[in-house]
């Protein structure tokens, strides 16, 4: 999984250089290093063994065929991958997606090349985004819903890792009740519906505390290297992940190993962690002064407020985000705690591990901005699961065991009928009774700024030598056609229309131009002076 791992970052990379040199088209991406890293992928598998992961997953498998609870878990796993798929297969309508994740790498594809972005809509342009790069190809070859999908598979990806890790020390059953227990999760079947980026910071979270249990175990530079690979792909997938640093610099100091050594395998992983990023920092840089834009701007000011330190906040918050999260999360792990105070002792150095970075995970989530909800504790939530099934498998209680299978398996249930419900009105859409138009028409949140093109309008009068400059609409995925924002339209700046959103007032200087167009369910409202080309 790390040798993926590392070739999904050396995909991004790969089109993140192509997009700095203004190369950014379909004969660059697709021909050229799309299908070089298919190739890559295809010789890794074939010189990686083949035979020997085919025989564990038949191993596995057999395990699991022998065990009929096993393939209970196995059948729920699949049922909520299957739900998860058909929310990934319809048209987004998230909001994040529709504001930045999808709709700034089309715009890079549009203008051939990554940039910034300046003004107050798009300042996400130069931040790390690795994950939201790897939607570039995705728009070209299948549009948001390509998108979806690969974020999806990230989930997947979590999944199975996490079912690897956990059985090199538990049965393949209590292996898939940790996976079925983060995918139960229903703020990560949510996640595995859009295209978002945080299945993918939360398969490379994982997979840095993975390289760093088994740096524990060997106390090898491999897996310190490793694990900084991985912490750094996460930095590059978002900015938040840049605490888990925090958390990896307290779990090397706590190694006991004599300092030097500590100093040199920490070195090795901060150094790896800040090489993987450091691209983006330097573009960052070059654009705007600032390698962290943009944090530290008028933009996003970090405030600090002093409640913070409040230990009964802590516990408030802590206990909110578990239990009444928007997005929800688990609540097993809550359920899980008194049973960690009772087992702490015979707890070994592997599972203590896995506890502080538990600890350390939930501090910085407190510590840190918490605006995302539970999709903000998401990323840590693999390591809570296989913490979980640690810690109950030292218990030889049988009501205890079946207990807690019950109620990881109701929860799990109830999960796949939340999500299928949620879903349900994709349905039209899927069965083919409603075409895309419709369904965006009828899903889309006007009110938030979202904008579609509903009868066509645009698609049939606006072409690609006309420019139109928007004014109070936010979300602009589906904004099919050349324009400029109000946020960064400059002096010089050419348009012939002017595009204004629900309730959006046109500015006084444009108050001759000629209202042509206006759509009553979305509320847009298209001007025009003779539909000359006007500069700003």
């Amino acid at each position: 999984m790390f040798a993926l791992a590392i070739l999904i970052e050396l995909y991004g990379y790969t089109i993140f250089g192509i997009g700095l040199l203004h190369l950014l088209n379909p004969l660059f991406i697709i021909v050229g290093s799309t299908t070089i890293y298919l190739i890559a992928l295809w010789y890794m598998l074939k010189k990686g063994n083949p035979g020997k992961v085919v025989s564990l997953a038949v191993k596995y498998l057999r395990e699991i065929q022998k065990d009929k609870l096993s393939i209970l878990l196995l059948f729920i796993l699949l049922i909520q991958a299957f739900v998860n798929l058909l929310g990934a297969l319809s048209p987004e309508v998230a909001f994040d997606a529709l504001w930045y994740h999808l709709t700034i790498p089309k715009i890079f594809i549009e203008e051939q090349s990554i940039h910034f972005i300046p003004g107050g809509l798009f300042y996400y342009s130069v931040m790390p985004k690795l994950i939201d790069i790897l939607y570039i190809p995705s728009i070209m070859l299948g549009g948001e819903v390509l998108a979806k999908v690969v974020h999806f598979i990230f989930g997947i990806l979590t999944l199975i890792t996490i079912f690897i890790f956990a059985r090199n020390y538990v049965t393949s059953r209590n292996a898939l009740l940790a996976a079925l227990i983060f995918y139960a999760n229903p703020v990560v079947a949510w996640q595995s519906t859009t295209a978002y980026i945080d299945l993918g910071r939360t398969f490379f979270e994982f997979l840095a505390l993975v390289g760093f249990i088994y740096f524990q175990k060997e106390r090898s530079i491999k897996w310190a290297f490793e694990s900084g690979l991985m912490a750094g792909a996460a930095i590059s997938t978002k900015w938040l992940a840049a605490t888990s640093l925090g958390i990896f610099s307290i779990l090397f100091l706590i190694q006991k190993i004599k300092i030097k050594d500590k100093l040199r395998f920490y070195g090795i992983f901060i150094s790896s962690s800040i090489f993987v990023v450091l691209p983006f920092l330097f573009f960052s840089f070059l654009k705007t002064g600032n390698p962290f834009y943009p944090i530290f701007s008028p933009l996003y000011e970090v405030t600090v407020g002093v409640d913070i330190l409040n230990p009964f906040t802590f516990l408030k918050d802590t206990l909110n985000v578990l239990l009444f999260a928007q997005d929800p999360i688990s609540p097993i792990y809550l359920m899980t705690v008194p049973l960690i105070f009772i087992v702490y002792k015979k707890m070994s150095n592997l599972e203590k591990t896995i506890l502080i970075y538990s600890l350390l995970a939930l501090t910085v989530w407190y510590l840190t901005p918490r605006t995302g909800g539970g999709r903000f504790l998401m990323p840590y939530l693999p390591a809570f699961s296989v913490l979980v099934i640690f810690v109950l498998v030292k218990f030889k209680s049988a009501f205890l065991k079946t207990f807690f299978f019950s109620v990881i398996i109701l929860i799990s249930i109830v999960t796949v009928v939340y999500r299928g419900l949620a879903i349900s009105k994709f349905t039209p859409y899927l069965t083919g009774k409603e075409s895309k138009n419709e369904f965006l028409t009828d899903n889309l949140n006007y009110n938030f700024g979202d904008f579609f093109d509903v009868d066509n309008y645009f698609e049939r009068n606006i072409t690609e030598n006309d420019k139109v400059l928007i004014y109070g609409l936010h979300n602009l995925y589906y904004a099919n056609f050349p324009f400029i924002h109000e946020s960064y339209v400059k002096k010089g700046d050419e348009f012939n229309y002017i595009l204004t959103g629900l309730d959006a007032k046109l500015p006084e200087r444009f108050k001759d131009w000629d209202l042509i167009y206006h759509n009553d369910t979305s509320g847009v409202k298209l001007y025009t002076k003779g539909k000359i080309k006007w500069v700003y």
